[in-house]
This record gives C-alpha cells, sequence and structure tokens, in this order.
C-alpha cells in the first residue's frame, strides 16, 4: 500500500452530474411511493391489503381471467411482488384460480365475489384519492397531465421493447 489512495468523494464526477431533484423518472418514482404510501395505510386499516395486492385486485376486476404473467404485464410489478401478491388474496379468498382448458399449464385468475366485495368497497376510495391530488391542478393543467402520461408511457414502451429484442 502506497498510503496515496483517494477518497471516493475527492474524485470528480465521471460524467455530467445528475441533478436527482430534476430527473424525472426519479421524481415519477418518488410521487408515486409517496402517494402510494398515504394510500397503504388506508387499505391496510380497512382491508387488510398491501398496494401489490389492490394494483392485483384492481387489475383482475377490469380484466378479468388473466394469468399471473398477465398480470405482472399489465401492473409492470416485478413477477415475484406479484406471486405474492396473488398469493395472498387466493389465502384470503379474494381472488379465485382455476386452470385454462386449451391448456392446462396456465392458470386464470379472477375476483371471488369476496374480491369483487373489497374491490367495490376500495375503488371510491382509490378515486378519492386520485382526486385530492388532482386537485393541485387545474383541469386544462389535468387533461394535459393525462396527455403527456400516455405519451411518456407509450415512450417507455417503445424504450422496452427495442432492448427486449
Amino acid at each position: 500500500m502506497t498510503g496515496s489512495k483517494e477518497k471516493v468523494a475527492d474524485l470528480p464526477p465521471a460524467g455530467p452530474a445528475l441533478q436527482l431533484d430534476r430527473f424525472i423518472p426519479y421524481r415519477l418514482s418518488v410521487l408515486t411511493n409517496t402517494v402510494s404510501m398515504v394510500i397503504a395505510g388506508a387499505y391496510e386499516r380497512e382491508f387488510g391489503l398491501s398496494i401489490p395486492q389492490w394494483r392485483v385486485m384492481a387489475v383482475l376486476a377490469r380484466y378479468p381471467d388473466l394469468s399471473a404473467v398477465e398480470v405482472a404485464e399489465r401492473t409492470a410489478m416485478d413477477k415475484v411482488a406479484v406471486s405474492r401478491a396473488i398469493q395472498g388474496l387466493l389465502d384470503e379468498k379474494r381472488v379465485l384460480r382455476a386452470f385454462d382448458k386449451g391448456d392446462r399449464r396456465r392458470s386464470i385468475l379472477r375476483l371471488s365475489a369476496a374480491g369483487q366485495a373489497v374491490y367495490t368497497r376500495v375503488a371510491p376510495m382509490a378515486l378519492r384519492y386520485e382526486a385530492e391530488l388532482l386537485s393541485a391542478l387545474s383541469p386544462s393543467d389535468q387533461r394535459t397531465l393525462d396527455r403527456l402520461l400516455t405519451r411518456l408511457m407509450e415512450q417507455a414502451k417503445s424504450m422496452q421493447a427495442s432492448r427486449d429484442v
């Protein structure tokens, strides 16, 4: 050892400095996590639901008869998180699993009557949280945000598809 080791903090940046507070992916992630934490407390207290479980239920309410892989694709959630959420919902009898008649290896998921009853109570609550969040924006800004988010989603999916090839 020469004793002339530089400290990591003393080294110049390897490239352009990333201004995290201006980096859109970071800001979107922080916004999502902040809103989710606010909502998660209410879902957990009132219904014993985690955010991943709620997302799975919301997708199955809108698109019944999906496989776990399809749920993961629609939510953009990690397959392990989806699998855990589904198992919890199965244990609580909020989701039913059947096998595809055409392909017995493929399981099909749908909300049970109990799951549908929970969904019917949680959905209005979720919409109230959304309305409260969006109240910071004018109706015109809300429409603009919706258009911009749609465009960003399309671009992100395009980027993902080009990297999956």
